[in-house]
């Protein structure tokens, strides 16, 4: 069946995606107590280029270890661990597609558990019930062009042991992110006040990675369309920003939004209530719906992820010109091998375990606060699928019968194992 979902797609700096379908970036929590790739990146990533995929975008590689955004990442911060790279990115390459490392520092999301400290634009703590993030410190120059020069070691690092591009994640409320955000960055020098300011460490880190990594190195950008907070970053700065990114060059513009504070990118729903949402078509639409404005004015492709479930719907939006391709992440937890069937038709619809996955208040201890319902919801909608990439990294099968307590827990256990 021909379909331009199956149809090959040149990028500007001339690398060939075989097909429009991304396999997007997804937390893995695989690393060694030093951050460094496991045996278990390898089996997971050799299954997922197995399934078919165009692109493969990894789970955050972090500049600095000492601020993941979940024990178990992967980091490139003078650990070593270049063999185990290589043996991963040469597994997650077998389906000849491409592998691009997503590169990036959590800042202030990063958890309490592992830096009680961390390095934020502005000392702004999270807004967020519980004891689970830190107080930030607010970065000094000296420090922000440190983590610059950090991105553009990392990408290095990427293309030596032959990942075949990098993804620098600018959304979703991490440093990058943060810095963006008006709510976040309340600095008076250049690099915070106006958009322009905002948005200097994203063009210096893209610079950055160009004159490390070479300027033929296909380089992603993952970028809010909104934060969706009342006096935050909003669709207007998303546009000034393209305009930006436009004139610095990058390959692929990924759109997303929200943050830990207003979590879009997992589901909640249009009242910030998680397991609140849409119709399946209304819910697939969504991010599209967004980026509307965005979308004319980005001279780069354009990938949207965020709730595609209908192989009709990937049609209809690249026949509209809606985007260039198409992300899917939660897929690809329950069927590695799924993309495969999309391409060929012989699949239509993918699987949305969590459209069904509502807290039963009865599973929930009487003596955990009610206020707290909401962020276990999310999280444990969120550790359900993390487990599942656990499994498939284990060579098994994805497991459908843990509730979202008993994934909030399972998830938490593992989560306080990695850090010891």
């Amino acid at each position: 069946m021909s379909t331009l979902l199956a149809q090959p797609f040149t990028l500007p700096s001339g690398a060939v995606l075989s097909n429009r379908i991304c396999k997007t970036a997804m937390t893995e929590g695989l690393a060694d107590p030093q951050n460094r790739a496991t045996a278990r990146h390898e089996l997971l990533y050799r299954r997922w280029s197995e399934g078919g995929s165009g692109l493969l975008i990894t789970g955050n590689v972090q500049v600095d270890r000492h601020h993941p955004e979940r024990p178990g990442n992967v980091a490139i911060d003078n650990n070593g661990g270049l063999d185990e790279l290589r043996a991963y990115a040469k597994a997650g390459r077998v389906g000849g597609n491409h592998l691009w490392m997503q590169i990036s520092h959590a800042g202030r999301q990063t958890p309490g558990s592992v830096n009680r400290s961390p390095l934020a634009p502005s000392a702004v703590p999270l807004d967020i019930a519980g004891d689970g993030f830190g107080q930030p410190r607010a970065m000094t120059e000296e420090q922000i062009l440190d983590v610059i020069r950090r991105f553009g070691h990392a990408a290095a690092v990427a293309r030596e042991t032959g990942f075949t591009g990098v993804q620098v994640h600018a959304a979703h409320g991490y440093l990058l992110s943060s810095f963006l955000s008006p709510l976040a960055n309340r600095r008076t020098d250049a690099w915070g006040g106006s958009i322009e300011n905002r948005a200097r460490p994203l063009i210096e880190v893209i610079k950055s990675i160009k004159a490390a990594a070479g300027a033929d190195f296909p380089i992603s950008v993952k970028l809010n369309s909104s934060d969706f907070q009342k006096g935050g970053y909003d669709e207007d700065d998303c546009i000034h920003v393209v305009r930006m990114l436009n004139a610095v060059g990058i390959d692929l513009l990924e759109l997303s939004g929200g943050n830990y504070e207003r979590p879009r990118m997992v589901g909640v729903g249009d009242e910030g209530v998680p397991g609140e949402r849409a119709s399946t078509r209304a819910r697939e639409t969504y991010f599209l719906d967004y980026t509307a404005r965005i979308r004319p004015v980005a001279t780069m492709p354009v990938m949207v992820v965020g709730g595609f479930r209908n192989r009709s719907t990937m049609e209809e939006a690249l026949q509209n010109n809606a985007l260039d391709v198409v992300g899917l992440a939660r897929p690809l937890c329950v069927d590695p091998a799924i993309v495969h069937g999309l391409l060929s038709g012989a699949i239509t619809t993918c699987e949305a375990p969590e459209q069904t996955m509502k807290l039963n208040l009865a599973d929930v201890p009487a003596e955990v606060p009610a206020e707290m319902h909401d962020a276990i919801q999310m999280w444990g909608v969120q550790g359900w699928f993390c487990l599942q990439i656990i499994r498939l990294a284990q060579g098994l099968d994805s497991d459908r019968t843990r509730n979202v307590f008993e994934a909030f827990n399972a998830y938490a256990a593992n989560e306080a194992a990695t850090v010891a």
